[in-house]
């Protein structure tokens, strides 16, 4: 195993080892979150603001000790700042998605582990749904930009 595997791999177990101890697999954390005016559970916004802050000092850390990252040639850090009709969408049927499932991605993902048929079903759902954002429905709002990174693709 290659050092950057071992680190993805790493950090995916310390992810979920986190998303479990936090109650973040348990999909009645994230409706009761959700439920702001019935019975709210604020626990949420802690483990989000928990790591915003711990990967915003751990990043900020990691950037000013070193000019590239130890395991990459660079470091990949967002350039589109807009908010347009593509991100506005998209967020909308996320928050519905997350709303009647009560799972985040990766919080479903870790659930696996659980054996429920409902997580599972769940997260083949979504594969499918991620699958028809690709190839069909991002196509509808940046059609040349999709050609343009499949040209880019195709001469690689």
């Amino acid at each position: 195993m290659d050092k950057t595997t071992f680190v993805t791999f790493f950090s995916g177990v310390l992810f979920s080892i986190g998303l479990g101890i936090s109650g973040m697999t348990q999909p009645q954390k994230v409706i009761g979150f959700l439920d702001v005016f019935g019975a709210w559970d604020i626990s949420l916004a802690f483990v989000m603001v928990g790591g915003i802050i711990s990967y915003l000092i751990f990043q900020l850390t990691i950037q000013k000790r070193f000019s590239t990252p130890l395991l990459a040639k660079q470091f990949y850090l967002p350039t589109q700042n807009e908010i347009d009709k593509r991100l506005i969408f998209g967020a909308v049927l996320f928050g519905i998605g997350w709303g009647l499932g009560g799972f985040c991605p990766g919080p479903a993902i870790t659930s696996l582990g659980s054996g429920s048929l409902s997580t599972m079903a769940f997260v083949v759902s979504m594969g499918f749904g991620m699958l028809i954002a690709d190839k069909v429905i991002s196509q509808i709002f940046i059609p040349s930009v999709i050609k343009a990174d499949s040209v880019d693709s195709a001469q690689k």
